[in-house]
């Protein structure tokens, strides 16, 4: 089987060595990472208790909750568009990414003002997705602008490591915040938007925008996006992203599901998020070397085979302790697979003139898969149970795994040159 442009092994440096270790990944991924690692910190304090305010406290049925989490990923997917068009308009991915992690802080105090309606929870989570929208491309972007070709994978894989932290120290503070408040939500929210601020700190002070040492003739005025469409390698990517996005359910479903299975008390619900981040954690470095040395696409393809093995264990014969510790350890290695690895492929294909955009592109698509997953899976559960929604999911994402292979192993054509950085 030919493996396609898309992720051919990179090629060595120009003296034909290869730097190792992680000092090949470069200081600024370094402070991205630092900057994502106190984000997800504030994000995840509120996500991880989120599902179980919505749906126990605010006695949400499937449906309404699946609608809100496509909201919470997929719903200003666009906005992830306009954040990497703008950015490659006046090459300046960093203050684009600034404006994003800007909105998301100020979102945490609006949850406060939204009391129990669920309308204007959804137009702040909207606003909070908005934000992460506009910054997730410009973010990606300078990664891949920052390490070298051939350690693209281990360069996401250190960024969102360092993001995962950030998501396994999350539910823990939350947990902490809401002991010593007497379990005051608000006090939840109040800690969170302070942490994200500090995030915004970090980002002005450390991160820096890519030197670009090539002559102005050599810049574009303005990006073709067009031309994004017509590059095969991209249209395969972006068909692949669209395909493996409609596979995903999303965490809180998956905990929710989890929680029903074996009754787990609410105050320990944070810790399946915990749980998923720590596997993340310590497998999206190892997993990311791995890719540049094997090739990202079998590394992709396998973490959705670990997302399958998640929606079968949620209602198979395992239970109890095993059940608890297998399915976010799986989940776990899905995330660190798949998300910086995707990436890192983006990096590989796309022109450095519409890096952000195209990166753009291929998580918009993505993310409007999820949206639509997530709206129909609460949907089917609501109307054939837990139990045949899960199995349907799980063969759902077998027909993406083929497709996606079909996709990322078939054989060039003239027209599928690879464009590199």
């Amino acid at each position: 089987m030919y493996l396609s442009s898309i992720d051919r092994p990179a090629a060595e440096e120009p003296d034909g060595t290869r730097r190792r270790g992680l000092a090949v990944v470069g200081g600024n991924v370094f402070a991205l990472g630092s900057v994502s690692l106190v984000t997800d910190i504030s994000a995840e304090m509120v996500s991880a208790i989120l599902p179980v305010y919505l749906v126990f406290g605010l006695s949400m049925s499937p449906v309404a909750y699946g609608v809100i989490d496509g909201i919470y990923t997929g719903a200003t997917a666009l906005l992830r568009l306009v954040g990497g068009y703008v950015a490659d308009r006046i090459r300046k991915p960093k203050a684009v990414a600034g404006v994003g992690y800007a909105m998301s802080a100020l979102a945490k105090l609006g949850l406060l003002l939204a009391g129990r309606s669920v309308g204007a929870i959804g137009v702040v989570i909207a606003f909070d997705r908005a934000g992460k929208g506009l910054r997730t491309a410009p973010r990606d972007a300078l990664i891949s602008l920052s390490a070298p070709p051939h350690a693209l994978g281990r360069a996401f894989g250190v960024h969102r490591a360092m993001d995962s932290f950030g998501a396994f120290l999350g539910p823990l503070v939350a947990i902490a915040v809401l002991a010593a408040a007497g379990q005051a939500f608000d006090a939840v929210l109040v800690t969170s938007s302070c942490i994200a601020a500090l995030g915004v700190l970090i980002l002005v002070l450390f991160v820096r925008d890519r030197v670009d040492d090539r002559p102005p003739a050599a810049r574009i005025a303005r990006p073709d996006v067009t031309s994004l469409l017509r590059n095969a390698p991209v249209r395969r990517l972006l068909l692949a992203a669209c395909l493996l996005g409609f596979a995903v359910i999303g965490d809180g479903f998956v905990y929710l599901l989890l929680q029903r299975r074996e009754a787990i008390e609410l105050g320990w619900f944070p810790l399946l998020a915990v749980g998923t981040s720590l596997a993340y954690l310590l497998l999206a470095i190892p997993l990311g070397a791995l890719a540049d040395r094997v090739g990202r696409a079998p590394i992709l393809l396998g973490g959705y085979v670990a997302l399958i093995a998640v929606y079968l264990l949620l209602f198979g014969p395992l239970g109890g302790w095993p059940l608890l510790v297998a399915v976010p350890v799986l989940y776990g290695l899905f995330y660190a697979a798949t998300d910086g690895v995707l990436m890192a492929m983006a990096g590989r294909v796309v022109p450095e003139d519409l890096r952000t955009t195209g990166i753009a592109l291929i998580q918009t698509g993505q993310a409007l898969a999820y949206l639509a997953s997530s709206v129909l899976f609460g949907l089917a559960w609501q109307l054939w149970g837990p139990v045949a929604a899960s199995r349907l999911a799980a063969g759902v994402t077998v027909l993406a795994v083929v497709a996606t292979a079909l996709l990322l192993f078939t054989r060039s054509t003239t027209s599928d040159t690879e464009v590199t950085a």
